[in-house]
């Protein structure tokens, strides 16, 4: 497929849009279908076939109101667009009698969300433009929203050179959560010297809460691959390969459709829309390692090794799969990719922070009104997006922090919610951007209990390699575990700092180092929590039972938890 094919299938997908009178899009993301979407698709289906050639049924990927799901929007030419919420079998019937049949009108009032609220209109979407708006499974639909437009404008106006520039200038930084600069990366794997490169999809998404990653590989699935093919001309590599966990089946089964589909296209595979460039993409499925999100653990599960992961340096740019230059990229990095190339630099840098460029998804959940997925610009407050985005908290309770950055992270207190979001502004807090993990806690939740949670989380997903990490984390669990039921001293508190600094300066990866981060924030902005539950034994959220138990000392912690036998590669 060449550029004139593919704005004439574009503009084929167009004409056959407007020929219906009107179109019900239906979320089948898996948030949604965990809800009752099936049954939703299944009431709809019948009635809409009787009128085929009038109504279109579209299943689309999220509409980012996870929250209150299923959610179905209806677009007729000579209505305004609604979108209902919390569908049931029996709601889809009446929407399309009131809003299909007019001769059989059906009050409905309620249901409907309004759209001119700050869940919607304080957003920007960039990555996910198309999400809850196409149908996944077909390209057409991608294609007439501008997709592959950038790509056809990479290989026939911009050098190797050229792209990675733009991107350089763009300040767009990877979105897994370093917050390295994405285009300095990708110049380092063009220049690095190498037969052979590669390009690596991070799509191994394990923060507990977090599910960005997952949307947008069910959501739109050709615009992680275009990314892809980008970088695939800019860097070099002619192979790449998407990392999924095994826990997205369907986000899997999506993206096989679309590198099938893309492949009989021309758009991945020889000769690229007709040009020198040749580049096919690969699905990699994983365990459900978190450790396998570092990036020398994902490349050893990619070619069939454990995942563990390898001091650095060599760093992947210059030695990744099988010793080649490879450039790894998380899911999201690669989603902002066509929009940069399309519109320009100058355009994305006019976005977010002096720092901190372009938008940031965020997967909002906990004690909160809406909770979903949102796409907000780098350097908007937390308070926007807690209390306007968000709705505020729940039941009329009292925001009491927000755990950003996942098991990474930290707690981010009510004195600080006015701090930007962006990467240097949450660091200096004791927290990080993370993968976009965003858990809201209101005054009932215990902090040193939140802090046990996530170090369990650390503990039961360390690999084992480094002893730090292996038994720190397990030991510090142990203390948080006395402190949350009362049997902690003094001593124990002070052990317990001690451990989080020796874990985070001498574990071999990034699970290990930042897996003190949860305790040291709540330590700094909740230290009266530990010590209500030490000196006074009582928990002032209510959630900890208080009880006697002796404490295990370090010696006997060590005998009962022998190092497992490695292998050796």
């Amino acid at each position: 497929m060449n550029r004139p094919e593919l704005q004439a299938m574009a503009e084929q997908e167009i004409e056959r849009q407007k020929k219906f009178r009107g179109r019900l899009l239906y979320c089948t993301s898996t948030a949604c279908v965990s809800s009752g979407a099936t049954a939703v698709q299944e009431a709809l289906e019948p009635k809409i076939k009787l009128l085929k050639d009038e109504i279109e049924l579209v299943p689309t990927g999220c509409m980012g109101l996870c929250g209150r799901g299923p959610l179905v929007t209806v677009q007729m030419k000579d209505q305004p667009e609604v979108i209902y919420e919390n569908v049931t079998p029996e709601l889809a019937t009446e929407i399309i009698d009131k809003h299909v049949l007019p001769h059989k009108p059906a009050p409905i009032t309620e249901h409907v969300l309004q759209t001119d609220v700050p869940f919607f209109t304080k957003q920007t979407r960039i990555v996910l433009a198309n999400s809850g708006v196409i149908n996944p499974e077909r390209l057409e639909e991608y294609v007439a929203r501008g997709g592959y437009s950038a790509l056809a404008h990479a290989l026939r106006e911009m050098t190797p050179r050229d792209v990675c520039h733009e991107l350089i200038h763009s300040g767009l930084r990877g979105r897994g959560g370093a917050g390295f600069p994405t285009g300095l990366k990708w110049n380092m794997v063009r220049k690095a010297v190498g037969d052979r490169k590669y390009v690596v999809a991070n799509g191994d998404e394990g923060d507990p809460g977090a599910y960005m990653d997952r949307t947008l590989m069910e959501s739109d699935p050709h615009r992680v691959l275009e990314g892809m093919a980008i970088a695939g001309y800019a860097v070099g590599a002619e192979q790449g390969y998407v990392y999924v966990r095994g826990e997205y089946p369907l986000a899997i089964k999506r993206l096989e459709k679309a590198i099938r589909t893309a492949e009989r296209k021309g758009l991945l595979g020889s000769r690229v829309m007709e040009s020198g460039f040749n580049f096919r993409v690969d699905i990699r499925i994983g365990a459900g390692a978190f450790v396998c999100g570092e990036e020398t653990a994902l490349m050893a599960s990619i070619m069939g090794k454990r995942g563990q992961p390898v001091t650095r340096p060599p760093y992947p740019a210059e030695s990744g799969l099988w010793g080649h230059p490879t450039l790894i990229n998380n899911v999201e990095t690669f989603g902002n990719i066509a929009a940069i190339i399309a519109q320009g630099a100058e355009w994305y840098s006019k976005i977010g922070t002096a720092k901190s460029k372009g938008t940031k998804i965020f997967a909002l959940t906990g004690n909160i009104v809406n909770s979903g997925l949102i796409e907000v610009p780098m350097g908007i407050t937390l308070r926007e997006i807690v209390f306007e985005i968000g709705g505020g908290m729940m039941s009329g309770r009292t925001y009491k922090a927000a755990q950003t950055g996942g098991p990474s992270g930290g707690c981010i207190p009510t004195e600080h919610l006015d701090t930007p979001v962006d990467y240097e502004s949450l660091k200096a807090l004791g927290s990080m951007m993370g993968s976009g993990g965003l858990i809201v806690m209101d005054d009932t939740t215990c902090m040193p209990k939140i802090a046990k949670f996530f170090m369990e989380f650390c503990m039961d997903e360390s690999c084992g390699k480094c002893v730090p990490c292996r038994v720190g984390t397990m030991q510090m669990h142990r203390l948080l575990g006395h402190i949350t039921n009362g049997s902690a001293t003094e001593d124990d508190l002070k052990r317990l700092e001690e451990l989080c600094l020796l874990v985070r300066d001498t574990s071999l990866c990034g699970l290990g180092n930042s897996s003190p981060n949860p305790i040291l924030s709540t330590l700094r902005y909740f230290r009266s929590e530990y010590e209500a539950h030490i000196k006074g034994h009582t928990c002032p959220a209510g959630e900890c039972e208080m009880s006697e138990r002796p404490i295990l000392d370090l010696a006997e912690l060590m005998h009962q938890h022998q190092p497992v036998e490695m292998e050796v590669s």
